[in-house]
């Protein structure tokens, strides 16, 4: 007979666990006590949260599910927003939550909430294990609903009286699955409409941010010649230094890259996912649409396409590839709004006034950061910047949020790429409102020894939502704050603190701290006065008149 909680850690084991990211409360000691004896390390975090955002960045790398674990009540509440944060944005994750006794009351209804219940909304699966004979079957579940496209969270509650149960029960084996592939016909269809086109344009979005995708992509641009662009997160699924890329659109309408969208005759839509923000409007009558994705798509007032074909995205374009015969398409509009974008950011980059200029900074970070180094964005307004400014050189390199686009994310992302990659630098962009969130994992961080560079963005405010306050005529009110010192602050912690002191000193900096083991922050003062002109008008303007 083996312990309900030994077994529930045999099956983590058994679907390949390497890290529980948690806080561990009273009802988690029996599983605790399983995972010492175990080969799956425990990483101890100082918030649910960050546990979370570590889990789903590890998922949104690897592939396979991230595992965080919390106690109930007040830590089960505090998994929520990484709940979202992994269920919008597609990464897959486990969460386990503890509970009082269920067969019998201990301590009436203290602390006790419907945890199940209120994961349902933002998890693919969630489910109170009642019975040690079932931990097999559910936990193998809870995996494969977690990756099975379109990945996402999943939450399971182990309630203490059941982990100290006893059972014959035995994990399940993951079985082999393959996506199905596209419907021939459908392919054809598709192939049959792009050589017709006289000016078809590639969009790719989130759910094609897969490996094989982006190859299947690559060898599909080089044969056709199609230019494309991207979502914010489906940046770097092509190098986006190749000359038929056209941008990210990171704005909403009006940028030029939206211009070069309109100067298409053929949308294909490659991982189309309604959970961003739309990168083009379809209208009856205007340009039609060939949606490729793993599922069907989300039929609203602005996206209605064609065609579909749909299963594996890899195979589906690999198919449209070999069914394919290049037509000499005409993309030299589309490829001159892009140029005059490069044209528009390179007047603007070299701008080295201090607090650090929006631009300069991408660029510095550009220069400064290998082609395989990771930067992970928090939400604030330089997240639009660095979507548009900074090209992206391969996949899951420019980790950023435009699903549930929340704060505070940054720092625990970069700390989880860290951990998948050691070898590789990476570095957690965040403004200063979005780092105090979960500023308390830089503890976490120096304890795991990780080799990572946080950098501060600091404007003393809510950047992001003064810019929208700008631009919506209101006036400057109520979202400026004060900041302790940074570089106390990081010292404080273990981790070398710095601060940026001129345009010149950002990128000696950058070169340091990158090039040094352990953990640097840099508080880096920027200057975000521009960003309405820039964003709202300048861009616009320029655009309209190409």
């Amino acid at each position: 007979m083996t312990k309900a909680s030994d077994l529930f850690v045999q099956c983590l084991e058994e679907e390949g666990v390497e890290y529980i990211f948690g806080v561990p409360g009273e009802e988690n000691l029996d599983m605790l006590d399983s995972l010492s004896r175990s080969s799956i390390r425990l990483i101890l975090t100082r918030h649910e949260q960050g546990a979370g955002f570590m889990a789903a960045t590890y998922g949104r790398h690897t592939g396979k599910t991230g595992v965080c674990m919390a106690t109930l009540g007040p830590g089960a509440t505090n998994l929520v927003t990484a709940a979202a944060y992994a269920q919008l944005g597609g990464m897959p994750i486990l969460m386990v939550t503890g509970q009082k006794p269920i067969k019998k009351s201990k301590q009436g209804r203290f602390q006790i909430l419907d945890v199940v219940d209120m994961m349902r909304p933002i998890t693919k699966y969630t489910h109170q294990l009642a019975s040690a004979d079932n931990i097999p079957s559910r936990v193998r579940e809870a995996f494969r609903l977690a990756e099975e496209e379109k990945p996402g969270a999943t939450h399971l509650e182990f309630p203490e009286d059941v982990a100290d149960e006893k059972t014959d029960s035995v994990p399940i084996k993951p079985s082999l699955a393959r996506r199905p592939s596209a419907d021939p016909k459908a392919v054809r269809a598709a192939v049959n409409m792009l050589e017709k086109a006289k000016a078809p344009v590639l969009v790719i979005g989130a759910g094609a941010n897969r490996k094989m995708t982006g190859r299947m992509l690559l060898q599909f641009v080089e044969k056709t010649g199609i230019p494309f662009l991207t979502t914010q997160l489906g940046k770097g699924v092509i190098d986006e230094t190749h000359p038929k890329f056209l941008g990210c659109a990171a704005l909403s309408a009006g940028d030029f890259v939206h211009r070069a969208i309109e100067a298409s005759d053929l949308i294909v839509n490659i991982g189309h996912d309604v959970i961003e923000k739309p990168p083009f409007f379809m209208r009856q009558g205007g340009c039609p649409v060939i949606h490729v994705s793993t599922r069907s798509a989300e039929v609203d007032p602005v996206y209605f396409p064609e065609i579909e074909v749909i299963g594996d995205i890899a195979n589906a374009i690999w198919q449209m590839k070999e069914d394919i015969v290049p037509q000499g398409w005409g993309c030299e509009a589309m490829l001159a709004y892009r140029k005059a974008e490069l044209d528009h950011t390179a007047s603007l980059e070299d701008d080295r006034r201090f607090p650090i200029y929006p631009s300069h900074l991408v660029k510095q970070v550009r220069k400064a950061m290998p082609n395989d180094g990771i930067i992970c964005l928090d939400n604030g307004v330089y997240k639009i910047w660095f979507a548009r400014n900074y090209p992206a050189r391969q996949q899951n390199t420019v980790l950023l949020d435009n699903a549930l686009a929340t704060m505070g994310a940054g720092l625990p992302s970069a700390m989880a790429s860290a951990m998948v990659y050691p070898g590789r630098k990476v570095m957690a962009i965040c403004g200063d409102g979005g780092f105090m969130m979960n500023s308390q994992e830089m503890e976490t961080a120096v304890r795991l020894k990780l080799d990572i560079t946080v950098l501060i963005l600091n404007d003393s405010s809510y950047g992001m939502i003064r810019w929208k306050q700008a631009n919506m005529g209101f006036k400057d009110w109520g979202l400026e704050f004060g900041n302790p010192d940074f570089v106390k602050y990081a010292e404080a912690y273990g981790a070398s603190g710095h601060r940026v002191e001129s345009a010149e000193h950002l990128p000696e900096l950058l070169r340091h701290t990158l090039d040094t083991p352990g953990v640097h922050l840099i508080d880096c003062p920027v200057d975000y006065s521009d960003n309405d002109r820039i964003l709202n008008n300048e861009i616009k303007a320029l655009s309209a008149k190409l």
